[in-house]
């Protein structure tokens, strides 16, 4: 009795004692500077560091995804799937001092196990790692969140056809909110490369080649995932710019290839949007690119990093590698001799944080240890992911509520939103009368197509909630009206073996053909006897419908030798061009529709088809949106942001080039298929009275320029209006045109408005011989019109006073114009 009762006062002692510690402790931590609210980021910032160890630091600046996969107990490899079940044995050994990022959570998994995957790790990392610091977790939102169910979007090359800042910034808006309901906190987007050789296969996630167009269009994006304010609201996330820079001139359009542009065409073009994004938009996080530049791989270039971006900009924010980058200063550019040679070289230069799992910067450890590195160089990075985590509310809000997941992603509204972007991004290149279709006038409609029956949605998708291909969207149009067929008519690529892995009503293998390492192109065997049988089906129709162009599978990223994108020709693939021919020389009435991720070049065809529409990758809506335009709903509205080429020939070619690039060549044409800003409409627009008031036109001024257009056609529409300037003489050489600004107008038919144009003088800077950013006097051309090519309406204003050097707080980087 006596040893029993002994044993319990022990035990009783011991409990208390336990629950004493607890509470010492939970409250100790509670107080800590960090873990409080009220009090400023910046404090909490340097009262976490001061707390961290060396080791503890490194784990900050890494990031897991492969290694990270193994958290999830369900993850089969073979299957590509999960159960979002959190194993926290192997947490411990995967990141027991925690960790900075996790990539990807969201794959293989639905949203609501999403949800609960990450809210798992997040009480893992804030119970059981010392500090209780929580992860960023990070996914790909190109155009629209890359995960199962989401709201699937128009591919960024078609989002810039819209030439649509709100629709844009509306449309990034919804992708975060997507994004942050199943638990991430940044998105690797929106892509802000100058494209300038189309073959590069990743031509379709840029917004194009011109500077001024993306860099307003990428602050409206940065806006739309971060909010407009300083923080980061609690359904939004951090944006981060890619690629810095030069990546989308890459040399002999080959991925990751260097890029070769003088510092003068790099901070005017290539830097331009970045910088815009940095100081109008306040971005939080930008992306190092793949490519060099001078001899200087990105990952490694600290004049670009560090000089330019933070001390001239002021960039405040995280510098994330692109996946394994830094090691591939080794293994690719060789540079240094070891591993540790390029993690030193890329902290150095202003790399924050290596993705997509942990390989070089492990060894920053190490290398502090044996005297070979500061460790005020990690503290520097640290501070800087501490701070968006802090700027994310992750300390105070870390997990996301799992209520009504499932049914907010991929929701009606978003929906909508999806069509209401496909419909304004369609570009259309030439119309005989043939459009838009009258819905009375046809029994018998021929859909003809290798993927007309399917939706093609780009690289850096998923399987949406729903899709809509071409020919069920005609169907649904002309339910009851008149009935609609199917030819296959060519094929492009080998048919994937396994669809059953996609359970959706309208299969898409988007994904898969973007995926898989193997191309190759379709057997043409049986190609006469597709055609024969698209030409029976439209001799039998009233109208053919025929959709032909690329798919995920030839125009995509190359990440890796056995995995690649770019071309060495722009012309359709498979028997395609024989189909068309074959289509039009049975005299029927026929309507080209072009769905692919790079212009291509389709030479007489060009001339010879009635009308033609380019729909680049419309996203899940597309068969609905698709439909509306060509019966006539919807007046297509979309403009071409950057250059149809007439032959591979000419590339590069884009429209703000220098006076002496069009001498001419032998037996050939220097000029565009369709030039930049180029784009039909069902109506026509006048343009007229055109004023400049140019009383202010000196250094820090602005100009104003009025106009009216007016709707002079038989529908209603909408028009681009596109203002360009021309330096006509300067003391160096400067591009024969240069978009300053633009304006999508809506007016009924014979509805007029006036616009004004607010031009900042300082927007006509650009560098002298000595590298100085100035505004120099002299004649100014004024240019308005529907594209780069079809200007309607010009006048020249005169710059007076003396040249004026402009410093960084005088930029100006973006116009306005307004409807009044």
């Amino acid at each position: 009795m006596y040893m029993i009762k002994k044993k319990n006062i022990i035990g009783r002692t011991v409990f208390l004692c336990s629950l004493m510690f607890v509470a010492l402790n939970t409250h100790g931590k509670n107080s800590e500077l960090y873990l409080d609210s009220s009090q400023p980021i910046e404090k909490r910032v340097v009262d976490l560091l001061a707390r961290m160890t060396l080791e503890e630091k490194v784990a900050q600046l890494q990031t897991i995804w492969h290694q990270g996969r193994e958290l999830d107990t369900g993850f089969d490899a073979k299957k590509n799937t999960a159960n979002g079940e959190f194993d926290a044995s192997q947490a411990k050994r995967i990141m027991p001092l925690g960790i900075g990022q996790i990539a990807r959570p969201s794959e293989f998994k639905d949203p609501l196990q999403t949800v609960k995957y990450t809210n798992a790790i997040q009480r893992w990392l804030i119970n059981e790692t010392r500090l209780g610091i929580p992860a960023i977790f990070h996914e790909e939102a190109l155009h629209g969140h890359a995960a199962t169910q989401s709201t699937s979007f128009p591919q960024a090359i078609a989002l810039a056809s819209t030439w649509d800042d709100e629709l844009i910034k509306e449309v990034y808006s919804a992708s975060a909110k997507e994004v942050r309901a199943r638990g991430g906190n940044q998105a690797l987007t929106p892509i802000l490369d100058i494209a300038r050789d189309p073959r590069w296969g990743r031509i379709e996630e840029t917004m194009g080649e011109d500077p001024y167009l993306i860099a307003q269009l990428g602050v409206a994006a940065v806006k739309g995932f971060q909010g407009d304010g300083d923080t980061i609201p609690q359904d939004r996330v951090i944006a981060t710019l890619k690629h810095l820079t030069g990546h989308g001139q890459p040399s002999g359009g080959m991925n990751i290839a260097p890029a070769h542009i003088g510092e003068r065409e790099l901070r005017e073009v290539f830097l331009y949007p970045f910088e815009a994004a940095v100081t109008l938009a306040n971005v939080r996080s930008i992306m190092a690119s793949y490519n060099e530049i001078d001899g200087i791989p990105s990952h490694a270039n600290k004049m670009l990093l560090t000089d330019i971006l933070r001390k001239e900009w002021g960039f405040n924010g995280l510098l994330v590698s692109d996946y394994n980058a830094i090691a591939e200063l080794l293994t690719r550019h060789q540079l240094g001799g070891s591993k540790e040679d390029v993690a030193m070289m890329a902290l150095n230069a202003g790399v924050d944080v290596e993705m997509p799992d942990p390989d070089v910067y492990p060894l920053l450890t190490s290398l502090v240890k044996q005297n070979r590195l500061d460790v005020k160089l990690i503290d520097i990075s640290v501070t800087r992911i501490l701070r968006e985590k802090f700027n994310l509310g992750l300390f105070e809000s870390p997990y996301t509520s799992e209520a009504g997941v499932n049914q907010f992603i991929g929701n009606d509204k978003h929906r909508a939103l999806a069509l209401k972007t496909a419909e304004k991004a369609m570009v259309l290149l030439k119309n005989d009368g043939t459009l838009p279709l009258n819905i009375n006038d046809f029994k018998k409609i021929a859909v003809i197509g290798p993927h007309a029956d399917e939706t093609l949605l780009g690289g850096y998708s998923d399987v949406p909630r729903q899709t809509v291909p071409i020919l069920n969207g005609i169907r649904e149009k002309l339910k009851g009206k008149a009935e609609v067929r199917f030819a296959k008519g060519a094929r492009i690529t080998q048919d994937i073996q396994d669809p059953t892995t996609l359970a959706i009503k309208a299969s898409t293998y988007s994904k898969q053909r973007w995926e898989q390492n193997d191309a190759s192109l379709a057997g043409q065997d049986d190609s006469q006897h597709l055609i024969d049988e698209a030409v029976k089906l439209t001799l039998d129709s009233d109208v053919a419908i025929l959709v032909v162009g690329s798919n995920e599978a030839t125009s995509r990223e190359a990440w890796s030798e056995d995995h690649l994108g770019d071309r060495t020709s722009l012309n359709l693939l498979g028997s395609q061009e024989a189909l068309i021919e074959a289509i039009l020389a049975t005299g029927k009435p026929t309507v080209l529709v072009m769905t692919n991720g790079r212009p291509l070049t389709l030479g007489k065809l060009y001339d010879k088809a009635p009308a033609i529409i380019e729909a680049w990758y419309l996203g899940q809506e597309t068969g609905t949106a698709v439909a509306n335009v060509l019966f006539g709903d919807v007046n297509p509205s979309g403009k071409l942001p950057l250059t149809f080429v007439r032959d591979v020939g000419q590339i590069p070619l884009y429209y703000n080039y220098r006076p002496s690039a069009k001498r001419g060549y032998l037996h050939g044409d220097t000029s565009a298929q369709f030039p930049f800003g180029y784009g039909l409409s069902y109506t026509s627009f006048k343009y007229s009275n055109l004023t400049i008031d140019d009383s202010k036109a000196q250094a820090n001024g602005v100009i104003k320029a009025r106009l009216s257009i007016t709707n002079t056609g038989q529908y209603d529409g909408e028009e681009v209006v596109q203002f360009y300037v021309r330096d006509k003489f300067a003391s160096v050489t400067r591009p024969v045109k240069q978009l300053k600004g633009f304006k999508r107008v809506a007016l009924k038919t014979g509805e007029s408005a006036k616009l004004e144009f607010s031009l900042p003088v300082n927007m006509l800077a650009f560098y002298d011989a000595q590298m100085q950013f100035i505004v120099e006097p002299g004649d100014i051309e004024l240019m308005v019109g529907s594209s780069s090519k079809d200007i309607r309406q010009s006048l020249v204003f005169k710059v007076s006073g003396d040249t004026s050097v402009i410093h960084q707080e005088q930029k100006a980087y973006l116009s306005q114009v307004q409807i009044f």
